[in-house]
């Protein structure tokens, strides 16, 4: 019988990634967070990419789809877990992000930073991540609708987003005609006097089309709400979140303080 392949030699056979940060590590190289569709988020050592003749210097871009080769690297600080960037080459995809839309891309990008465990694979969230960013450079309420849209496909992925067609605590069927909240602790329940709502045919579309697994079908169904859907699901965010702060939200409120 063959010998199973080792996870570090498995890693390094190119992996479809993304860049979703990076930090200087020596005047040279770059810590990288990448997030990968085969084994989720990585720490890579990117060796030598801030030389001005490195090539990788205009591969590792974030919101830009690479093929990304990996190995093992070890340090004196026991970071056994981080790997070291072998080569890496544009994969091809959407034009960069400016603008209101880069922003937004960051704001995703810190998401899956805070919310995923590393080396804990998503394909299907990976899948959505590459098609919200070209939605995120179209008209604002495009843009909203897939925002929404992966809010919703995160925090189903990461175990926490209850049966959008059920009320939570009864068990009982939305009924499209009523109106429902949606809460960290409780999950769906009927509406109460103080806090957001959105319809029941809102909650039995959106989970129709987690279900089905289209990202567009979510986008669409998200668009109607997703003004409601905003405060409803950035409050499940922030209570999985703790204490930690979103620092793209602060300078996101403090660009529109200063405009």
């Amino acid at each position: 019988m063959a010998a199973k392949p080792s996870a570090t030699r498995s890693l390094r056979a190119p992996l479809q990634a993304y860049v979703l940060h990076s930090y200087a590590w020596s005047e040279s190289s770059l810590i990288l967070d990448l997030l990968t569709r085969e084994h989720g988020r990585l720490a890579v050592v990117a060796k030598g990419a801030k030389r001005p003749y490195s090539q990788l210097r205009a591969v590792l871009l974030p919101f830009q789809r690479i093929h990304a080769t990996l190995g093992r690297v070890s340090n004196d600080e026991g970071a056994s877990e981080v790997q070291t960037l072998r080569g890496a080459e544009w994969a091809g995809g959407a034009a960069m992000l400016t603008g209101a839309a880069l922003f937004s891309g960051f704001y995703v990008n810190e998401l899956m930073m805070k919310l995923l465990a590393r080396h804990d694979p998503h394909a299907a969230l990976f899948d959505a991540y590459a098609q919200t960013l070209p939605a995120l450079a179209s008209n604002d309420a495009a843009s909203q609708a897939a925002l929404r849209a992966f809010e919703l496909t995160l925090l189903r992925e990461i175990g926490v987003l209850p049966d959008l067609s059920v009320q939570t605590l009864t068990q009982q069927s939305v009924s499209a005609a009523q109106r429902y909240t949606l809460l960290p602790e409780a999950g769906v329940g009927a509406a109460r006097a103080g806090e957001g709502d959105v319809t029941g045919a809102l909650l039995i579309g959106l989970q129709a089309a987690l279900e089905h697994g289209s990202i567009p079908a979510l986008q669409q169904a998200c668009a109607p709400g997703a003004a409601e859907l905003k405060g409803l699901l950035r409050g499940m965010i922030q209570h999985h979140l703790g204490n930690s702060v979103l620092r793209t939200r602060q300078v996101m409120a403090g660009v529109r303080g200063i405009a």
